[in-house]
């Protein structure tokens, strides 16, 4: 007896269901070999809705382990991403034993597509992996030694362990021009003042990510250089002429898009003088669409910074309505710190828009489009970061490769003379005063001086120091015939002033940026380190002491006026 049509759909039906066939039918195979471009198509058209908005979620948790509500999120909402801050990052086997978790999640779902795993390492001062990771001297140092060499191996020394951790994303390079000195939140985060220096190592930082197998994020666009405020704290107001942005800021941005680097960070940083309004960049459909997209060509995917930083709620508390307006202005994921009760409004609100707008659906379509072709592009083959990281690499043996030599001899080559009153500085027998913030920089400099003091005071508050340091310092100073001081941000910078009235010799070595060296004339000897790792203090007080030249050129024209010069 024949079967009609009708009969033999539903015992076909019956049979997909019985023996899952529905599930491979509907469901490409991510880990397959077709091209990434091809296949993220197909991934999008075969997503339902709640796989379709969670792909643009980037979600911050609390606490060294993520917690159920976390992993909730990744198993039923389909979230695209996770970012590991300081507060997850501080023993490496509890972040690699969270990341393994974290991916067994997502693999187990439907569509087994991985997070997207990324932090923020900058290198230099921003260091939220910490544990056994490489403590380099950073991005201004590279600009102090000019080297395309030095910066693609920084790249790629940090991207390694990195990609061995299962990290496989780095919010780096910064690529700010460093073009106004009050701009303390980025200052050596910079590579230099000059933006075809700062393109130049930014591209070859970004190759050697790309060579590590991670995943490189230029920030912060259009450019955070010239601010003399947070975005974290404030909406900062940038007074810049769409020439000298294009000129100055978007250089680096130019570069690295037409040498195809995978994902760029919007920034909260409102530029009145080109868009008529308070409205910042990561809102904005002008620099999202008409100058990323549009002018420069970018295909990659576009991130918000943290979308809990007061710069991008300036005019409203509303963390919901400003994703919304995030992902219609031309971000493809949004990054929310942490607070699930925060995620679970905004998830509520875009998903309504998701129901009603065709226009949010076809934005969404396309942003997730660019989200899966750069997860297939790194999150696949050999050369991939690790879903589950092997735990026996870390530990003692975890730098292997010869980052330690590496970077301590890049320290070294990046060392700047400001001023060479006294240089090579030789202990013959004077009373010697070591003073500063960092007891690193105290500890080394016993090394260097056995028979020196020490003289400690407190690195915050970060803008302005306490009249009592200032008279304390005074006091114990009057005792030594030399000072040799740390500078080490504004705090220091105005200590450091109450010193000028003594008839003293004072050495100053400066870290991380030496731009305050601009209001202290008076100091005839003066070095630049840039960094604040052991390597970075060894190299300082080799140089003082005449043991290695200091051949590094500070990247900022105001101090370089007078470098290498007496006063």
């Amino acid at each position: 007896m024949g079967f009609s049509k009708k009969s033999l759909s539903i015992l076909i039906l019956l049979s997909i269901h019985i023996f899952g066939v529905e599930k491979a039918w509907s469901a490409p195979d991510f880990f397959s070999p077709r091209p990434a471009a091809d296949l993220a198509r197909e991934l999008v058209s075969s997503m339902n809705d709640t796989e379709l908005l969670g792909q643009v979620f980037m979600l911050g948790y609390f606490g060294r382990t993520p917690s159920p509500e976390t992993l909730r999120w990744i198993g039923e909402k389909k979230i695209g991403g996770i970012k590991i801050f300081g507060w997850n990052a501080e023993n490496l086997r509890d972040l690699t034993r969270s990341i393994t978790m974290l991916q067994q999640e997502a693999t187990e779902t439907r569509l087994s597509i991985p997070l997207l795993i990324a932090t923020d390492q900058e290198g230099g001062w921003v260091r939220h992996v910490k544990g056994e990771t490489s403590i380099t001297p950073g991005n201004m140092a590279l600009g102090a030694t000019a080297l395309p060499y030095d910066s693609y191996y920084t790249g790629y020394y940090i991207g390694d362990e990195l990609r061995r951790l299962g990290i496989n994303m780095n919010f780096a390079p910064t690529v700010d021009v460093y073009s106004n000195a009050e701009a303390h939140v980025i200052g050596p985060r910079a590579f230099a003042e000059d933006p075809v220096l700062t393109a130049n190592l930014a591209l070859a930082y970004y190759q050697g990510t790309r060579d590590a197998g991670v995943i490189a994020t230029a920030k912060h666009f259009p450019g955070h250089g010239s601010a003399t405020e947070d975005s974290h704290g404030t909406l900062p107001l940038i007074s810049t002429s769409w020439e000298t942005l294009w000129e100055r800021d978007l250089l680096p941005y130019r570069i690295l898009v037409k040498n195809g680097v995978p994902a760029i960070m919007s920034s909260h940083l409102a530029f009145p003088d080109i868009v008529d309004q308070q409205t910042p960049a990561s809102l904005s459909p002008f620099f999202l669409k008409d100058i990323i997209r549009d002018k420069l060509g970018f295909q990659g995917m576009v991130i918000t910074d943290d979308m809990r930083m007061h710069g991008v709620l300036q005019n409203s508390n509303d963390i919901p309505e400003a994703c919304l307006q995030a992902i219609e202005a031309g971000n493809d994921m949004i990054m929310i710190s942490h607070d699930h009760q925060i995620h679970q409004e905004v998830w509520d609100r875009l998903y309504t828009e998701l129901q009603k707008n065709s226009s949010f659906r076809q934005d969404l379509e396309r942003s997730v489009e660019r989200i899966l072709r750069i997860k297939l592009e790194y999150l696949r083959g050999e050369e991939a970061a690790p879903l589950f990281p092997d735990q026996q690499e870390l530990g003692p043996n975890f730098l292997v490769n010869g980052e330690n030599d590496f970077f301590f001899n890049q320290a070294c080559r990046s060392v700047s003379v400001i001023r060479d009153g006294l240089l090579p500085f030789e202990d013959d027998g004077r009373s010697i005063l070591l003073a500063g913030q960092l007891n690193t920089f105290l500890r080394i400099g016993k090394e260097f001086f056995p028979g020196a003091d020490t003289f400690h005071f407190p690195y915050s508050p970060f803008y302005q120091a306490e009249e009592e340091e200032e008279a304390r310092l005074l006091r114990a100073a009057r005792s030594y015939d030399t000072i040799i001081y740390l500078l080490a941000n504004p705090n220091s910078a105005e200590v450091l002033h109450s010193l000028e009235r003594l008839d003293k010799e004072i050495v100053v070595l400066s870290v991380l940026t030496p731009v305050y060296l601009t209001e202290l004339p008076w100091i005839d000897t003066a070095l630049a380190i840039y960094g604040t790792g052991r390597d970075s203090f060894y190299a300082g007080f080799a140089a003082l002491t005449g043991m290695i030249p200091a051949y590094g050129e500070v990247p900022i024209r105001a101090l370089r006026a007078f470098q290498g010069k007496q006063h």
